[in-house]
């Protein structure tokens, strides 16, 4: 009987602890926080890692690894494992996507509350052997409106706790729809702003990437009604500190309550400390002892499963398959997720439908890790959490998103050809990508045959098919000191609409995307990132 040798670091909860000692298999230890060179000196023996986030599973760690199968982080966030490197020695990573829901959830109202009645304040007055009244007047909760910025689990049970005390909630959300939406009795705003305008208070779920950096920003502030009240417990950087700060002296903003922060912790002498009308926490969002429990039971069952089974359950960073498949899928799994991200940042937002269209020879395999792959990089920048090939179907259900697969043995001019169409209501907007020499390239768009390398900064301009077109876009980015690395041009008939892709060096600014949608002719522009 093979034994696996598991060490849980960090307190992960006794409950996980007692589940993998339950199993004969598993020799297991128990430990607190590692340091590099205590983590290296233990790591050679160890078939099975569990850790919260004090111990930081670093490149030169894992180079230890002799016979490290997986990692097991008891919760959300993987910060403090180097993934890239574990993935690279062949080592699963897992974590917890759904143990600290309702802590945070209730951590977020918690938050709301004392915003709304000033109790932090009031306790500071009465232990420091004051009777002030006057100074910490409130307000009620009953008929004020919430805004949720991010709609994924944590900011639906924060809604459902909203509408319990008798608030309107309005929630922004680029993939959530309208069905989903009245489902959870929220309103669906159009776009932010139309959210800022009206909320009287205003909480964000969302993860941290490129799109929502600083997503409650100066200019988004001053959107907002005046005295407006801000909580983030979420991620730090979503909510721009010095705007906020500016803004909460201003009167712009009435009082804000922070669990997490741009940098943790925040210096001693942060302005926010000083403010009366900030409450802080020092990230507690999933410091509930049922959170840990709960976080620790669900990576000890799903190490345990990996072990006995080869069972991948919530794995971030190899898809949910057995290794052979994942060899002869490795080509397409590339494929898909680069078709997701590029959809991510052109396709329509709030998207209520999804077809993934498989042709030739990849027709033939085991499609659906590559559908996941296409929703791991179409909902990885814009929902919240980790999103990963096991859990990205989920969120997409959880969105209202409709995910449907076809399979066509022969047609086209390719061997193997993925097309995904994306629609929300009559707006659609298709995509289809090939491999060849191990390469993958955007063969089509809307329609139009063209042959595009999606690496890198994309420039997406369509416009009016007529003689100087190109010349005057490319004049332009001259102009702002962008290179052309590559160019490929795709057009319908004769005299409509043509499509251009640029290969940039440099992400275009505002200034130069506003300079192209202003030349005559240009029908959109957008930029993607891959």
């Amino acid at each position: 009987m093979t034994t696996y040798r598991i060490l849980a670091a960090d307190g992960v909860s006794p409950k996980g602890v007692a589940v993998l000692s339950e199993n004969p298999q598993f020799a297991v230890s128990t430990s607190g926080g590692l340091k590099e060179d205590e983590l290296i000196a233990k790591i050679g023996e160890l078939d099975a890692l569990v850790v919260r986030s004090q111990t930081k599973v670093t490149a030169k760690a894992l180079a230890a690894a002799t016979r490290l199968k997986v990692i097991g982080r008891a919760g959300v966030g993987v910060d403090n494992v180097d993934v890239a490197a574990a993935t690279e020695r062949g080592i699963v990573v897992m974590n917890t996507p759904g143990g600290n829901t309702i802590s945070t959830a209730e951590h977020t109202f918690s938050l709301l509350l004392s915003l709304a009645r000033k109790i932090p304040q009031a306790h500071a007055s009465m232990a420091a052997g004051k009777w002030d009244r006057k100074s910490f007047e409130g307000t009620e909760l009953n008929g004020k409106t919430l805004g949720i910025v991010g709609m994924g689990r944590i900011g639906g049970e924060v809604a459902r706790r909203a509408i319990a005390f008798g608030m309107n909630v309005i929630a922004y959300d680029p993939y959530l729809v309208q069905s989903r939406a009245r489902s959870l009795q929220v309103e669906l705003a159009d776009d932010l702003p139309a959210l800022l305008t009206v909320a009287d208070f205003i909480t964000v779920h969302m993860p941290l990437t490129s799109e929502t950096n600083k997503i409650l920003n100066a200019t988004a502030l001053a959107q907002c009604k005046k005295g407006v009240r801000i909580i983030n417990c979420a991620r730090g950087g979503l909510v721009e500190e010095s705007a906020l700060l500016d803004a909460l002296k201003s009167g712009q903003v009435g009082g804000a309550a922070l669990d997490v922060y741009e940098k943790e912790p925040p210096a001693e002498d942060s302005p926010f400390r000083s403010l009366p009308n900030v409450v802080l926490t020092p990230h507690l969002g999933a410091s509930t002892a049922e959170a840990q429990e709960s976080v620790g039971v669900e990576i000890a069952q799903a190490i345990s499963e990996y072990l006995i089974g080869g069972v991948i359950n919530n794995a971030v960073n190899v898809p949910n398959v057995d290794v052979r498949t994942l060899e002869a899928l490795r080509p397409y799994l590339g494929v898909g997720e680069k078709l997701g991200r590029l959809l991510a940042q052109i396709a329509p937002c709030g998207l209520e439908t999804l077809e993934i269209k498989y042709t030739g020879k990849v027709s033939e395999a085991e499609t659906v890790p590559v559908t996941r792959a296409v929703l791991k990089g179409l909902l990885g920048q814009t929902s919240e959490g980790v999103i990963n090939e096991v859990n990205a179907p989920k969120v997409a259900a959880n969105l209202g998103l409709k995910v449907s697969e076809l399979k066509q043995s022969e047609g086209g001019d390719f061997t193997d050809l993925i097309t995904v169409t994306a629609a929300k209501g009559s707006e659609t907007f298709e995509v289809a990508a090939t491999v060849f020499a191990g390469r993958t390239r955007i063969v089509r768009i809307n329609g139009r045959n063209l042959e595009a390398n999606p690496e890198g900064v994309l420039l997406f301009v369509e416009n009016q098919d007529r003689p100087g077109m190109l010349g005057a876009i490319g004049s332009l980015l001259a102009k702002h000191q962008i290179n052309i690395a590559n160019m490929s041009l795709g057009r319908g008939e004769e005299g409509g609409n043509a499509l251009s892709i640029y290969n940039l060096d440099t992400r275009p600014n505002e200034a130069a995307v506003k300079d192209i949608e202003a030349v005559e002719g240009i029908v959109s522009v957008k930029v993607a990132q891959l």
